[in-house]
């Protein structure tokens, strides 16, 4: 009897460790959001999220997340993006995200009084070479600071499944 009960725990254990590991989205290199302090993004709040890629000449899609309150006063977004290479070389984009439709309904996924969203930036990108790029994000609207804004982040990810 306690051999069929181990038998069945090795089982269950196992079974379960294969399940998890089939679960595991090894596509995601980052996913990354860091608050806003105060929920009041200043010009001088950059935030900067490192990216370690291991693997060129793989394409890769890069997200920009951002969660703001209801209370958010605009249908849109200007963030200022650099990217810094691993040899030091910046580049510098300034982009607009639409958060909202001209009524005023918010077009991103809520929950109470929260909304989140996705946007992609860069689709099957190929980072030029190996090693850490650091994404640094800063709001680029007239407002200082940007009241309502919760948190920020990028996503990276491999556009192509590893098998």
């Amino acid at each position: 009897m306690k051999t069929k009960f181990s038998h069945l725990f090795f089982l269950i254990i196992f079974s379960s460790v294969f399940l998890l590991q089939a679960c595991v989205d090894t596509s995601t290199v980052v996913d990354k959001n860091l608050p806003i302090t105060g929920r009041n993004w200043s010009y001088t709040e950059t935030l900067r999220i490192p990216v370690k890629i291991d693997t060129i000449g793989i394409p890769y899609n890069v997200y920009f997340n951002i969660r703001h309150s209801a209370d958010y006063r605009y249908s849109n977004i200007f963030v200022l993006m650099h990217t810094r290479s691993p040899d030091g070389k910046r580049i510098t984009e300034r982009k607009e995200f639409k958060l909202a439709l001209p009524d005023g309904q918010w077009l991103g996924s809520g929950s109470g009084n929260m909304y989140s969203y996705q946007f992609l930036i860069k689709e099957n990108y190929r980072f030029p070479q190996k090693g850490e790029y650091v994404f640094e994000l800063e709001q680029n609207m007239r407002d200082n600071p940007l009241n309502h804004v919760i948190d920020a982040g990028i996503r990276v990810e491999k556009a192509i499944q590893e098998k």
